[in-house]
């Protein structure tokens, strides 16, 4: 895809749930097996038990992954070349500390079978803070639920939040 495309869909994906925060929270069906958030604690479950198969179904295969970062002041927007496969590798590498991330302050908002799913986030390696930011997860709702194909955050170091256990 040319690089424009890329750029006009990095800023539809940043813009457009910024102005869904604005507009508030709406989940019509929270709480249910069919409810967005669902997903992405069962993505995160997964992660912490490093279960490669249960966090590769809370995807659509080909999912985009992408991060926006900031330096001087200026935003850019960088996809995974690796993409979800090159992710879910290195999940399934033995490691000593275990991947946490945590989340706090979920909003949800759904029009028909799209879903935009907006978390923040304290990533912890093992019992030490890492990283933190916020996850903007975009969903479509098929035969098989709710499915992630598109996963943008944001990574900082400082001023991370201590978020509790199983969040």
């Amino acid at each position: 895809m040319p690089r424009p495309r890329w750029t006009a869909l990095a800023a539809a994906l940043l813009l457009a749930p910024a102005a869904m925060l604005a507009q508030g929270s709406v989940a019509p069906n929270a709480g249910s097996p069919d409810d967005p958030m669902s997903v992405v604690r069962r993505l995160f479950d997964a992660m912490r038990a490093r279960d490669t198969a249960a966090f590769r179904a809370q995807f659509l295969p080909g999912a985009m992954l992408g991060r926006v970062t900031s330096k001087a002041g200026v935003g850019t927007f960088t996809t995974d070349e690796k993409g979800i496969e090159g992710f879910i590798a290195a999940l399934g590498r033995p490691s000593p500390a275990a991947w946490d991330e945590r989340i706090a302050n979920p909003v949800v908002r759904i029009d028909g079978d799209l879903a935009m799913v907006w978390v923040d986030f304290t990533f912890y390696l093992g019992s030490q803070k890492s990283h933190c930011g916020v996850d903007a997860f975009q969903m479509v709702r098929g035969a098989d639920g709710w499915k992630i194909f598109s996963l943008v955050d944001t990574s900082r170091r400082e001023s991370c939040p201590d978020l509790a256990p199983g969040s």
